[in-house]
C-alpha cells in the first residue's frame, strides 16, 4: 500500500531499505514477505495473509531513535493502516530496561481508541530474543497491554535458544532455531531474492499479524481487545515445550500435571483459575489460523473494559537477603464503583525497588485464585546496582479470565542460580548470598477487564465447539 508508507529516516514517501553489503537492512523486506507475500507465483513462499496489503514504514535504518520518530511511525495513517507488526524494541542483552517514552506511548494509547474508526489499532510486537537471560517484562513495548506480544518455537515444538520468557507474552508462532540453518522461514529478501533463513521472534510477530489479518477479513468489526480475546481463545499448548530444562523455582505443581524431560523439568504448564492453560514461555499456545477465523465468524465484542486502582502499598520494605518479601492487597475489584472489574484481561503490579544486583532480584504475583506468575525473572547480566526500577508496570496475562476479588500477593526475592525446586509459598530453597541487600518502595495493584461476563453471547456454529471458551464460559457461569 504505497499510499500509507512513509519514510521517517529520509522524511519522504518512498521507504526503500538502504543496501549494505551485509544485509542489515533485510528485516523489514522479509517480515513483509511472511505476512503478504502472493500466491501461486512460483516466487520465494507464501504470505499468511496473500489477499492482504502492506505498507512499509521505514524509522530504524540512522545513527540514532528518537521518541518523535517512533511517535509519528506507531501513529502513521491509522485509518488506512489495520496492524503494526514490530520487530524491533530494546537491545537484547540481558540488562537493559527499556521502553516507550511519552511521545510514544501517546501514539499507541490514541492507536487503540481512535485507529481504524475506532475499533482500535493492532499492535504486534516481537517478545525479542535476549534467550533465558533476559526477560521480555523488562521492554515496556513488548510488555504492553495495548500490544500483543508474540514468542517463537522452532518446528518441533522447542522454545528456540533465543526465547525469553515473561508474563506478558500473549502466544507465540513458528520461527527457526534448530541447528539446520535451512530450518528458517522462507520469505522474500533483498536483491530480489529469497530466503530460508529468516529467524528470531522477528520472524514470529509478522506470521500472528498475518493470521491477525485473515481474522479481520473474516470480521471487519472486530476491536483490538477483541483480537487479544480470539487470540486467548484459539491459541494452542499442541506439543510446545521447554527442551532447555530452566527451572523457575515458584512453578512447580501437582506431580500429575508436572512433565518430565530426562532429568530435569520443563517449563510446566499451568492452569489459572478459569481452566485455561499457560506458559511463561509461549503464552496461551500456538496460534490457530483456521481456529481463529472461525470463531471470529461468530463473536460478539467484548463488553467495555475498565480500569481498577486495587490498591497500593508505599511504605518501603526491605528485601531479605535470604528468604522472602511477600505483600498482600485485599481488593473487592472497585466494586459498586465506575471502576469495578469481575473478569480480568490485564494485570499491572507496578512496582519500584533498588537492589544491590538487580538481575538477581525476582518477582512472582499470585492471584486471589492461586495463579502464580513469575513477573519478573533472573537475568544474570544485569548488574546495576543504582537505578532498580521506578513505577515499572510488570504485566501478565496468565489470570486472564479470572475474578480478581480477592488477596493478591506479591513476592520479592533475591535468586543467585537456576536450581530445581519446587514453589512453596513461604521458601524458596535458592537462596541468595548474605550480603545481597534490597528495598522494595513500592506495590500498585491495577486490574484491567470488563465487569460483565465477556463470552455469554458467543455462540459457535454447530459441530465447530471451542474447547476454551466452552470451558471459561462454564467457569464464569459457576461464579455467579
Amino acid at each position: 500500500n504505497a499510499e500509507a508508507s512513509y519514510d521517517f529516516s529520509s522524511n519522504d514517501p518512498f521507504p526503500y531499505p538502504r543496501y549494505t553489503d551485509d544485509w542489515f537492512n533485510s528485516h523489514g523486506t522479509r517480515c513483509a514477505g511472511e505476512i503478504v507475500a502472493a500466491r501461486d507465483n512460483g516466487v520465494c513462499g507464501v504470505g499468511v495473509a496473500y489477499d492482504g496489503k502492506v505498507a512499509g514504514i521505514r524509522m530504524l535504518d540512522q545513527p540514532y531513535m528518537t521518541d518523535l520518530i517512533e511517535a509519528n511511525s506507531m501513529g502513521h495513517e491509522p485509518n488506512k493502516i489495520h496492524i503494526y507488526s514490530a520487530s524491533w524494541g530494546p537491545t537484547d542483552d540481558g540488562k537493559t530496561v527499556d521502553g516507550p517514552r511519552n511521545a510514544t506511548m501517546r501514539a499507541i494509547v490514541k492507536g487503540v481508541n481512535e485507529g481504524r474508526n475506532g475499533l482500535g489499532s493492532i499492535f504486534v510486537w516481537a517478545s525479542g530474543d535476549g534467550g533465558e537471560d533476559d526477560d521480555c517484562n523488562c521492554d515496556g513495548y513488548a510488555a504492553s497491554m495495548w500490544t500483543i506480544s508474540i514468542n517463537s518455537a522452532i518446528n518441533n515444538g522447542e522454545n528456540a535458544h533465543y526465547d525469553e520468557s515473561c508474563s506478558s507474552t500473549l502466544a507465540s508462532t513458528f520461527s527457526n532455531g534448530g541447528r539446520n540453518p535451512e530450518t528458517g522461514v522462507a520469505t522474500t529478501d533483498l536483491y530480489g531474492r529469497c530466503t530460508r533463513s529468516h529467524s528470531g521472534t522477528s520472524a514470529a510477530a509478522p506470521e500472528a499479524a498475518g493470521v491477525f489479518a485473515l481474522a479481520l477479513e473474516a470480521n471487519p468489526s472486530l476491536t483490538w481487545r477483541d483480537l487479544q480475546h480470539l487470540t486467548v481463545l484459539t491459541s494452542s499448548r499442541n506439543s510446545l515445550f521447554d527442551g532447555r530444562c530452566r527451572d523457575f523455582p515458584f512453578l512447580g505443581i501437582k506431580d500429575n500435571h508436572r512433565e518430565s524431560h530426562g532429568n530435569c523439568s520443563r517449563f510446566e504448564w499451568q492452569m489459572n483459575g478459569v481452566g485455561l492453560e499457560y506458559n511463561h514461555l509461549f503464552g496461551f499456545g500456538v496460534l490457530d489460523a483456521a481456529e481463529m477465523v472461525m470463531l471470529a465468524m461468530v463473536w460478539k465484542s467484548a463488553p467495555p473494559r475498565y480500569h481498577c486502582t486495587a490498591g497500593l502499598i508505599d511504605t518501603p520494605h526491605e528485601i531479605p537477603a535470604s528468604g522472602n518479601l511477600i505483600l498482600e492487597i485485599d481488593t473487592d475489584g472497585c466494586v459498586g464503583t465506575q471502576f469495578e472489574v469481575r473478569y480480568l484481561e490485564h494485570v499491572q503490579a507496578v512496582v519500584s525497588f533498588n537492589s544491590s544486583r538487580r538481575g538477581d532480584t525476582t518477582l512472582y504475583l499470585i492471584s486471589p485464585m492461586g495463579t502464580r506468575t513469575m513477573i519478573l525473572s533472573r537475568r544474570p547480566k544485569d548488574d546495576d546496582s543504582k537505578d532498580g526500577f521506578t513505577n515499572w508496570p510488570f504485566m501478565t496475562t496468565h489470570t486472564w479470565g479470572e475474578n480478581p476479588t480477592g488477596k493478591w500477593r506479591l513476592v520479592a526475592r533475591f535468586q543467585v542460580s537456576n536450581c530445581f525446586s519446587q514453589f512453596i509459598l513461604h521458601s524458596f530453597p535458592c537462596q541468595g548470598p548474605g550480603d545481597h541487600v534490597g528495598t522494595l518502595k513500592k506495590f500498585e495493584l491495577m486490574l484491567h477487564g470488563t465487569r460483565e461476563a465477556p463470552y455469554n453471547l458467543i455462540e459457535t456454529i454447530e459441530g465447530q465447539t471451542n474447547k476454551k471458551l466452552d470451558t471459561v464460559q462454564k467457569a464464569h457461569k459457576r461464579s455467579h
